[in-house]
């Protein structure tokens, strides 16, 4: 079976990457995290609805492909938990006081009165929620590191990579694989955990991802390496 972005790619492109050696997995380390980024109801929605609906109430809603994600996170994040790795939540808020200060994208979105500090759209959706030591860090840019505490978690953890869902593809996802890659984390996205608004995007982006900074593989396979690792640490224990 294909790759998602194939059909966005030029024949040529294809040709190109590979015979230039891009693309090359690494796989899971021998001490993962899990970082959940910004799967909130200001960008699902507070139900699978079309995204012309969604956005009504929350104007960054990704609709009915952020639902189909969640589904997928939550068992990833089951097993996540039964094999006791780190778990981290980012959420994204907007300043409740007047700032001048843009949050995540240009525009004003994030000025709208759902995605404020404290309000509905910042939270969690309760499907995946985060449980007593599990952390959850508020940013105001894309990245996950950005102007958050996250690295120094990682470096306490003695992290070696990083399992990167939630959204969007092309933004907060994207700029979280990277700086991960950039501070020499591997990086795993399972690809049916990370979801956008517009599917060219996530399809290119997932591309990109594949081939300059990450693994983008099935949420399965992250889900077998995850029990493979808790397996092996037994037989050492």
């Amino acid at each position: 079976m294909g790759r998602i972005w194939e059909k966005y790619l030029d024949e040529r492109d294809l040709i190109n990457y590979s015979t230039s050696g891009f693309g090359e997995n690494y796989g899971v380390g021998n001490n993962p995290a899990l970082i959940i980024v910004d799967v909130t109801y200001g960008f699902t929605g507070e139900e699978a609805e079309k995204i012309e609906e969604s956005i009504k109430k929350y104007p960054a809603s990704c609709g009915v492909v952020s639902w189909e994600a969640i589904k997928h996170i939550q068992a990833l994040l089951r097993t996540a938990r039964d094999v006791k790795i780190p778990i981290y939540y980012t959420i994204i808020e907007g300043y409740k006081n007047h700032s001048n200060d843009r949050v995540a994208i240009k525009g004003k979105i994030f000025d709208h009165p759902s995605l404020l500090e404290g309000e509905k759209g910042t939270m969690v959706v309760d499907e995946i929620k985060p449980v007593p030591g599990e952390i959850v860090l508020s940013k105001k840019k894309p990245s996950a590191f950005f102007g958050t505490p996250l690295l120094t978690h990682l470096i306490t953890d003695k992290i070696d990579s990083v399992i990167v869902v939630g959204c969007t593809t092309s933004g907060c996802i994207r700029s979280t694989v990277v700086d991960a890659f950039s501070y020499n984390y591997k990086v795993i996205v399972p690809e049916e955990c990370v979801f956008d608004r517009s599917i060219t995007s996530h399809a290119i982006n997932l591309f990109d991802i594949q081939q300059k900074y990450g693994d983008v593989v099935s949420t399965e396979k992250v889900i077998s390496d995850l029990k493979l690792l808790q397996n092996k640490v037994k037989v050492n224990c």
